[in-house]
């Protein structure tokens, strides 16, 4: 017999914090019949400076079946936080997971834009991407870089040597899925081996909280700048240089602001 349950959880916390989350979200949604649309990623909304969709459209779930089959992998996968031995463990698991978000979301607008504007393929100028399955694909490929001895369990069922998991799960799930994205879980792949080969590296405390701050900034900016939530308290003003805005956070009651300058980042598949 396995372990129960609870001791499970205990030894993947953040998995299943993260777990936890996307479920609450999904029912959120499904609570407030919010559409796709509302909260994925598409070229179009990212041109159009909706940039908060790239953390929104990580975590949405469309359908039970989708949140069902991502959480599943995303739990066999949560043994990288007990690998602590070999240079994993949950902080490793915490620091990547922010940068696999932010990556792998711009990696696909990136490909769009290749795609629309080199190819001509107009087609993906109105896909938009919902899912956690570009973090989930990202995962598998650090742990068959660091571990390639291992395998992914799914559902109980279906058993996969980690080290060829990121490319038979591409394959798979775009052949019985049609509407997964082949961009989003490459995306992830890539940024996985990235993060698996030493490319990208030096995560500590620090940068995480760092760059933490700096995606919560930019998320609350571009909700504004796009429209898609009002925020009294903030307002934005352009200065001489229109694509440096100054952002001024209003004080309650005494017309104090408190102001700093940012620079804004630059159909439907399931990720």
């Amino acid at each position: 017999m396995g372990k129960p349950l609870f001791y499970e959880i205990v030894e993947k916390p953040a998995t299943s914090c993260i777990i936890a989350l996307c479920s609450a979200i999904w029912f959120y949604i499904q609570k407030k019949n919010i559409g796709y649309s509302q909260v994925g990623l598409s070229y179009e909304t990212a041109i159009e400076g909706h940039h908060w969709r790239i953390i929104t459209s990580a975590f949405a779930h469309i359908s039970v079946i989708h949140l069902v089959f991502n959480m599943s992998a995303l739990w066999s996968l949560g043994v990288v936080e007990q690998l602590g031995h070999i240079g994993l463990g949950v902080q490793f698991y915490l620091h990547y997971t922010l940068v696999l978000i932010v990556l792998s979301g711009i990696l696909v607008i990136g490909a769009y834009h290749v795609l629309i504007h080199r190819l001509k393929i107009e087609y993906f100028r109105r896909v938009t991407a919902v899912g956690y399955s570009c973090v989930v694909f990202g995962w598998m490929t650090i742990l068959s870089v660091k571990q390639p001895s291992s395998k992914l369990n799914l559902f109980g069922l279906l058993s996969l040597p980690i080290s060829f998991a990121p490319f038979e799960s591409l394959i798979f799930t775009s052949i019985i899925v049609p509407q997964a994205s082949f961009l989003g879980h490459l995306s992830g792949i890539i940024v996985g081996y990235a993060i698996g080969w030493g490319l990208i590296h030096g995560m500590n405390n620090y940068w995480a909280l760092t760059m933490l701050g700096w995606i919560a900034l930019l998320f609350v900016v571009s909700l504004k700048r796009s429209g898609a939530y009002n925020f009294d308290f903030l307002e934005i003003e352009s200065v001489s240089d229109p694509s440096l805005p100054t952002v001024r956070f209003l004080a309650p009651g005494n017309g104090r602001t408190l102001q700093m300058s940012s620079v804004p980042t630059g159909g439907v598949e399931l990720v």
